[in-house]
This record gives structure tokens, C-alpha cells and sequence, in this order.
């Protein structure tokens, strides 16, 4: 069942995301070699307290961890752990925000240090397809258009789409209808309607395509080894095309500009 949220509720969610792009901002001042994604887990955990909310993800279908926070291989759903981040690795951190019964989801792809430029370029290419989809958001626009956007510019540089796992519907669940994938599907003409708000997630590697879960039961991983980049970005459809609710409002325009939106 898709959800259609009134104004108000996208302005609550709208809360929330402000809230996780506050929190990648004071991320970025602790990720270094040497420390723990336990210690970035505790980090964020106190900063959304702190800022009135609560992390949506913990306690999720018995998740432990307030974040996801993947390395290298790891894709999605990495658990917080004693593991001390090293120069070249990349760490995705993927966080819930919960508020007045409303809830977004939004992810960034870290660098620790200086990285490979093979890495370099799938980061830069990956938020770039992110945002390549953010601009096919509009009412009546079908839901291929998004998840083409993506599959058309990653295609060209060889990558690794993952299949199994996407994009969704969110706002009073962390997962929501409509899926969204990151390449065209079957069920892709579904047309988005006004006041749906969905979470646009690229996962994207530098190998194969192809993953496995490990052995806890969360943590997936490429299959290779391959390095992946996630960003994610919970954005609204509106009368006038997409409102992203998981940016700093001030920083919109800039936004615009730079992925040329």
C-alpha cells in the first residue's frame, strides 16, 4: 500500500532529514583512521537524541546499531563494531531519523583518508546517479524514469548494479510502497503521485554486480570484494517536481548547481 502524506507530515519528515544531514556534517569531523563504526554508532545515536529524535533503525527487525555502517565490500547493512577504520577505506553510513511519529532515511559514503582514484570516481559517480534520479521525480512520472536515470549513467562506466535490494516508500515506516530500484523493472510503470515520499538509494560497485549476507544475518557484501558506494536521499513529490527532505535547506540551491538539478 502506498502512503500519500499531507504537507504537514513532509514538513515533519522534512525535520527528520534535517536532523541526519546535521548529522553526516558532524560525522565528518570523526572519521579518521583509528576509530571504531561502534564509536561513529555512539556518536550519532547521542547527536539525533540530542536533537529530540530517535534512530528509527535500532530495534528494526532486531537491528542492535542506531546506523548501518559499511566498509569497503560491505554494501548495506554493515553492524557497528570494534573493526578501526584504516586510511583508503570508505565507510557508508545509512541512518533512520524518527520524530513525531515520521521517519527518513538517507545515506553518504565517507572517505577515510586518501583513497584509490578507481574509488574516487565510484563515489563521485554513484552521488552523481543519485541525483541524475532525483531529477526524474514529478508527479505522474512513472518510477522507471527514476530507477532509469540511474541504470543509464552507471551503465557507462561498468559497474556493478545490485539487484537485491533498493529503494522504497518511507515516512511512517522505514520501509515503505513503492519499491524503487536502481535499474528499470517490470513493475516500473507505476506513476508517482503528489505527496509520495520515497528513499532514492544507488548501491553501486566496483566489481560484480552480485552479493551475499554474512553469517550475522545483516552485513551484505560484494561478492569479489569489490569496494561500494551508497547514497541515499528521501525526497517528496511535489506539484512542481521533488523536494529532497534529507539536505540542509540552505544548502538546496548549491545542491542544484553542482549536480545540475
Amino acid at each position: 500500500m502506498i502512503h500519500i502524506k499531507s504537507k504537514d507530515e513532509i514538513e515533519k519528515i522534512r525535520e527528520c532529514g534535517i536532523i541526519s544531514a546535521s548529522l553526516f556534517k558532524h560525522l565528518a569531523k570523526y572519521i579518521a583512521a583509528g576509530i571504531t563504526t561502534k564509536e561513529l554508532d555512539k556518536i550519532s545515536e547521542g547527536f539525533i537524541v540530542k536533537s529530540g529524535a530517535t534512530p528509527s533503525f535500532k530495534g528494526y527487525k532486531g537491528y542492535p546499531s542506531s546506523i548501518c555502517a559499511s566498509v569497503n565490500e560491505e554494501i548495506i547493512h554493515g553492524i557497528p563494531s570494534n573493526q578501526k577504520l584504516k586510511d583508503g577505506d570508505v565507510v557508508g553510513v545509512d541512518v533512520g531519523v524518527k520524530k513525531s511519529g515520521l521517519i527518513s532515511d538517507s545515506a553518504y559514503t565517507f572517505k577515510v583518508g586518501s583513497v584509490s582514484n578507481d574509488v574516487e570516481l565510484l563515489l563521485q559517480h554513484t552521488e552523481e546517479s543519485l541525483f541524475k534520479a532525483i531529477s526524474q521525480v514529478k508527479e505522474n512520472a512513472e518510477i522507471n524514469k527514476v530507477s532509469g536515470a540511474v541504470e543509464d549513467y552507471i551503465n557507462q562506466f561498468g559497474y556493478g548494479i545490485v539487484r537485491e535490494y533498493c529503494g522504497h516508500g518511507v515516512g511512517y515506516h522505514n520501509h515503505e510502497d513503492p519499491e524503487v530500484p536502481n535499474y528499470r523493472f517490470k513493475e516500473g510503470k507505476r506513476s508517482l503521485k503528489k505527496g509520495m515520499v520515497i528513499a532514492i538509494e544507488p548501491m553501486i560497485n566496483l566489481g560484480s554486480s552480485e552479493c551475499f549476507v554474512l553469517d550475522d544475518g545483516w552485513t551484505v557484501v560484494t561478492i569479489d570484494g569489490a569496494y561500494s558506494a551508497h547514497f541515499e536521499h528521501t525526497v517528496a513529490v511535489t506539484e512542481n517536481g521533488f523536494d529532497i527532505l534529507t539536505i540542509l535547506p540552505e544548502e538546496f540551491e548549491a545542491l542544484k548547481k553542482k549536480f545540475n538539478i
